[in-house]
């Protein structure tokens, strides 16, 4: 029922049978059919066609796409090349400057991370033009539970990067003390001056990666 190209497909093969899955799949094809839905359907899955399970190092988990036109591309955070950064993201860069001092770029597009191993993943996957949180509740919630379950599992040490309360509610899901988990608030203009910016996260994944044994992540964008 869905093609995602690598290990995830054998890992979340069971899911596309489930009811709560056809459910949700009756849900958007009617939402597709009558409404402007984004990010397009053939991007929804992206996060974890970049991002291979035997390759994640990180996960970045946002809340659900962005519902401006011509911004989601199934990566949370991302923007397509060429269209201007939302202030979340400029305040993502903001604080990667500080750390690393690597420069601010112009564009948004975060493929490069997923292309090193950073899962950057949504708790749901698709949203109404306009409407925030227009597809809560549909069933999204139980697949990226799962998708999180099954990278608790891993026996490989992986950084979990959760900012504001709805990421942060994820943190019960991640019990393995392999892993590191790091939250703070969410990087929004509303709320990243009351946790985010001198949270110090990009670095200390790295740190975290480097002392098990594990490549950092490379956080420039566009390599």
């Amino acid at each position: 029922m869905v093609n995602i190209g690598n290990d995830w497909d054998e890992l979340l093969a069971g899911e596309w049978e489930k009811d709560y899955y056809k459910k949700l799949r009756s849900f958007l094809v009617n939402e597709y059919r009558t409404r402007r839905i984004f990010p397009p359907m053939n991007d929804i899955f992206n996060a974890l066609r970049y991002t291979a399970y035997k390759d994640v190092k990180a996960v970045i988990l946002g809340q659900d796409p962005y519902h401006g036109y011509g911004q989601a591309h199934g990566l949370c955070f991302s923007v397509r090349e060429g269209t201007k950064p939302p202030p979340s993201l400029v305040n993502i860069f903001k604080e990667l400057n500080d750390e690393t001092g690597l420069p601010i770029p112009s564009g948004g597009e975060l493929t490069s991370w997923a292309k090193h191993g950073v899962l950057l993943l949504n708790t749901v996957l698709t949203v109404r033009e306009g409407e925030a949180n227009s597809h809560r509740n549909q069933g999204w919630e139980i697949l990226t539970d799962r998708i999180i379950g099954l990278l608790n599992d891993r026996k490989e040490p992986i950084v979990f990067m959760l900012w504001g309360s709805p990421a942060r509610a994820k943190a019960r899901l991640i019990t393995n003390p392999r892993h590191c988990v790091l939250q703070c608030s969410h990087p929004s203009p509303l709320s990243a001056y009351n946790g985010f910016f001198g949270c110090g996260h990009f670095v200390k994944a790295n740190e975290f990666l480097l002392q098990n044994g594990r490549q950092p992540v490379d956080w420039s964008i566009g390599s």
